[in-house]
């Protein structure tokens, strides 16, 4: 199955994914605070996870489960002082970094291949949008000072 393969082959080189999205965002000057306030390894942890562990996000993890957890991560880069918008900008980056290295794998060529596996990139496209819907709740619940986010984040 080549959305099996194509994410496998993400998760084998989420060393090299994580390097380059750590390389974008501390070049950037769109996130210069995310970079100052988080520290270095935690956000080059939270990255690997991301891609080392895309099968378990996209085909076994509940969206509950995921949702909970970057909810909890917006709580967290809100409490770092991390401004939102930078959060945000290093979410799509971190989307932008797995596109850019499917192109240059040549694995977004193929449209007959492609089409048998449009599950799987619109599942890619709701995994990160549900990631930045989460994490916007988890922001706003230290801003209004909730003890307890909501724990749902729909997306219709």
């Amino acid at each position: 199955m080549f959305a099996l393969r194509m994410v496998q082959l993400i998760e084998r080189h989420a060393n090299k994914l994580s390097d380059e999205l750590m390389h974008r965002l501390e070049t950037s000057r769109r996130c210069r605070e995310l970079v100052e306030k988080v520290p270095a390894l935690e956000l080059k942890m939270r990255t690997h996870e991301i891609y080392s562990h895309l099968s378990d996000w996209l085909l076994a993890k509940p969206e509950a489960e995921m949702e909970k957890q970057y909810i909890g991560l917006g709580v967290r880069r809100a409490k770092q002082g991390v401004p939102l918008s930078e959060f945000l900008f290093a979410l799509c980056t971190t989307k932008e970094c797995l596109w850019d290295y499917l192109e240059r794998e040549g694995l977004l060529e193929d449209p007959v291949e492609l089409l048998g596996d449009l599950n799987l990139l619109h599942e890619l496209g709701r995994f990160f949008d549900t990631m930045a819907c989460s994490a916007a709740v988890g922001y706003e619940s230290v801003h209004r000072a909730d003890p307890e986010p909501a724990a749902e984040c729909a997306l219709t």
